[in-house]
């Protein structure tokens, strides 16, 4: 079993250490494919709740809310809220609309867990995000959600982060209070097998760019400046 996360003032990591970690990045994956039925033991939803809550944040204002859905009613009408947007979203890419409903985009009703993570009504902080408020707000808790993902993935369990929602019905139907506001939707639990690459590319929808095709030096458009 790991270790209870803790601090680690000075660290120095092996080569073997490493080596683990960019091992561990490689192989997350948006997992939408669940084992019906699992669950996950609580003192690791802890260990991944306190991995998420170690994340940066801009100003130290720790945006992030985690929302643990018990109820199996209130699980079922998250459920229809991300059909009806699957649907929305089928209508609006228009020639493609069958090849993306052949598509399995969540796994909201097999998952053993399902968490929805919101950001908190604004604090008021100013510190580093006086000129880009609500996106500072919004980086800080997607760095939570990507602390998550890399926990579940060294626990083996899989994750997949749903966005297909209307933000203000999921607000209402989670009671969340004035200015919060909902940005995932995590499936969580066992899987049978992680997919070998993402599951877009597995299935033809789109294929990832090399990292050199997304770099440039100085300026924008000067790759080899």
């Amino acid at each position: 079993m790991p270790a209870p996360l803790t601090e680690s003032h000075s660290a120095v990591f092996s080569p073997e250490e490493q080596e683990s970690f960019y091992r561990l990045i490689a192989s997350r994956r948006d997992m939408r494919h669940f084992i019906a039925g699992a669950s996950v033991d609580d003192a690791v939803l802890m260990r991944l709740l306190r991995a998420a809550h170690s994340a940066p944040s801009v100003g130290l204002m720790q945006p992030w809310r985690f929302i643990r859905v018990a109820d199996a009613a209130v699980r079922e009408e998250i459920a229809a809220l991300v059909e009806a947007e699957r649907q929305k979203t089928a209508v609006a890419l228009g020639e493609r609309d069958g090849e993306f409903l052949r598509l399995k985009v969540e796994g909201v009703r097999e998952c053993a867990e399902l968490l929805v993570v919101a950001m908190a009504p604004d604090d008021g902080t100013v510190f580093g995000r006086r000129t880009m408020p609500r996106e500072m707000a919004l980086c800080s808790a997607a760095c939570a959600i990507e602390n998550l993902w890399l926990a579940a993935r060294v626990e083996n369990l899989g994750l997949g982060w749903v966005s297909m929602f209307a933000p203000d019905a999921l607000a209402a139907l989670l009671r969340l209070p004035p200015g919060g506001q909902p940005i995932a939707i995590l499936c969580l639990g066992p899987v049978q097998a992680f997919y070998p690459a993402p599951m877009l590319e597995l299935e033809g929808w789109r294929q990832g760019r090399p990292l050199a095709d997304l770099m440039s030096t100085n300026t924008w458009d000067r790759p080899d400046a």
